[in-house]
C-alpha cells in the first residue's frame, strides 16, 4: 500500500495489482468524524487496514464512503463495521433500499441528491450519478471546504501511474475504456440520454481535485477535463 496526501486531509491509499494492471485506490479523509471513501475488497482487508492504521486507529472511523455496490467500493465494508463500533456506511437512498438493507451490518446513512454531511472542517454534498461510471445506484461525494470530488470510477486509468498529477488523465482513460472493450470487462460506462446531464451537474462543482479510485487523481484543470469527458464517452459509446 502507497500512501499521499492528493489534498488538504485527503490520504490516498493505493494498492497496485501488476497482473490485472490497475491501481485500486481508497481514500482516508482526517477529520473530527474520519471517513474512509472505499472499504475495498475483503481479500485487500488486511493490507488496508495496516496503512489505515498508520494514519489514524481505525476504530475511530465514523464514516465509510461509496459510489455504487462493487466488490471493490465496498466488499470490506462489514469488516470495517466490525473494528469501527460508531461507523455507518454512507451511499445513496437507491443503495441503501437495494443493496445495504440485506448486506451491511448496520443501517446505511441514505443520501438523497444534494444531501450534505459534516465530518468537522469538512463538509461533503452528495450526488446522484445513475449509471455513471455505472450501476442504478452510483454516487459521488463532494467536499466542499476543498473541493474535492470523490468521483469512483469516473475517469479511471489503467496501469501503475502518478498518486496525482495535472497532467492529460483524459486520453489514458480512454484508451482503458477501449483496452477494456476488447475483453470480458466490455460495456464498462454506458453512455445514456442523462449522461450528459450529470458530467454537467459535476462540471458545476468547479473541483480542483479529482480523487479517482483507479489511476491518478488529478489536480489540473478539473472543469475542462470534467466537460471533455462527455465527448470522449460519446465516442467510445456511441460510435
Amino acid at each position: 500500500m502507497q500512501i499521499h496526501e492528493i489534498a488538504p486531509d485527503v490520504y490516498r491509499i493505493s494498492l497496485y495489482v501488476p497482473e490485472i494492471n490497475l491501481q485500486f485506490n481508497h481514500f482516508l479523509i482526517m477529520d473530527n468524524q474520519p471517513m474512509l471513501y472505499h472499504a475495498g475488497m475483503k481479500n485487500m482487508f488486511p493490507a488496508l487496514r495496516e496503512a489505515v492504521s498508520k494514519l489514524i486507529n481505525p476504530s475511530a472511523l465514523r464514516w465509510i464512503g461509496f459510489s455504487h455496490f462493487e466488490v471493490d467500493e465496498c466488499g470490506a465494508l462489514n469488516e470495517w463495521l466490525q473494528i469501527a463500533p460508531n461507523a455507518l456506511p454512507v451511499c445513496s437512498e437507491v443503495g441503501a433500499l437495494v443493496n445495504m438493507g440485506d448486506y451491511s451490518i448496520r443501517p446505511a446513512h441514505a443520501m438523497a441528491q444534494g444531501d450534505t454531511i459534516t465530518t468537522g472542517k469538512h463538509k461533503f454534498r452528495f450526488i446522484r450519478t445513475p449509471h455513471l461510471p455505472h450501476g442504478w445506484d452510483a454516487g459521488v461525494l463532494f467536499e466542499e471546504t476543498n473541493k474535492t470530488l470523490f468521483c469512483s470510477d469516473i475517469l479511471h486509468q489503467n496501469g501503475d501511474v502518478k498518486p496525482i498529477t495535472d497532467s492529460d488523465i483524459l486520453s489514458l482513460h480512454k484508451s482503458s475504456l477501449l483496452e477494456f472493450e476488447n475483453g470480458p470487462l466490455m460495456g464498462y460506462t454506458p453512455y445514456t440520454k442523462r449522461t450528459g446531464k450529470i458530467i454537467q451537474s459535476l462540471v458545476d462543482l468547479n473541483p480542483k481535485t479529482l480523487a479517482t479510485m483507479h489511476g491518478s487523481s488529478f489536480n489540473g484543470n478539473c472543469k475542462q477535463t470534467l466537460m471533455d469527458l462527455d465527448a470522449v464517452l460519446r465516442e467510445v459509446w456511441e460510435a
